[in-house]
């Protein structure tokens, strides 16, 4: 299940941010806080999952914009990876 949908730039500045869980306010500005930076700094040559407390982070890059969902431990990351990639082909359109 998708816990929350952001989409931010290479300089670390959310542009979009879906919730789909209850989340108060200071808990949605501390998972963009703290998943910017875990995302971003990660380099280009390992893989596009990250473990972060109880989610994985399964992102994508797409020109200058990261695409990251947060999703269940056992979720397939490889599925995540393609409703990223049909949500970039939508906004393409």
């Amino acid at each position: 299940m998708i816990h929350f949908f952001l989409l931010m730039s290479r300089q670390g500045k959310v542009r979009l941010a879906k919730w789909y869980n209850t989340f108060s306010q200071k808990e949605r500005a501390r998972i963009m806080k703290e998943t910017t930076p875990l995302v971003l700094q990660r380099p280009l040559k390992l893989c596009n999952f990250v473990d972060w407390k109880n989610y994985k982070l399964v992102y994508k890059r797409y020109a200058s914009l990261y695409f990251v969902c947060g999703v269940d431990p056992a979720d397939n990351e490889l599925l995540v990876l393609e409703v990223i990639h049909h949500f970039v082909e939508v906004l393409d359109r």
